[in-house]
């Protein structure tokens, strides 16, 4: 049996492998992005902003405090510290019957973190371009 979206999806966190999203996000994936106004379609553009976000969310106080997983889609609850600022927030993840992320959408509070997050994810995706 393959590994669960939900499975896989943590362990690249745990492993900081954006290497990873290629098998996992599906090839029509969309990103739903707090800081970007209008969904970005495509494989490509999701793994960039899931793979700048590898970078800037996941550090060692990163972890996830609730799950809500269904039969294709989750809600996973997170906290981390940046720079000070707790940022809490979810992830909104659904896949499709072959097991690939076709949509993941993120939402943080409070508006700090929201503020800090656009400051940092803008910068990565700049140096990622």
């Amino acid at each position: 049996m393959a590994e669960h979206p939900i499975a896989a999806w943590h362990r690249l966190v745990k492993t900081q492998d954006a290497a990873g999203l290629d098998t996992l996000l599906d090839d029509e994936a969309v990103m739903h992005s707090p800081v970007v106004h209008s969904p970005q379609r495509g494989k490509k553009i999701t793994a960039m902003y899931l793979g700048a976000a590898l970078q800037v969310f996941f550090n060692p106080s990163f972890r996830y405090v609730r799950e809500i997983i269904g039969s294709t889609d989750a809600m996973l609850e997170f906290e981390t510290e940046i720079d000070g600022i707790l940022v809490n927030g979810v992830d909104i993840i659904k896949w499709n019957e072959a097991g690939r992320i076709v949509d993941f959408k993120v939402m943080i509070r409070p508006l700090k973190a929201i503020n800090l997050i656009h400051q940092r994810m803008g910068a990565m995706l700049q140096a990622g371009k």
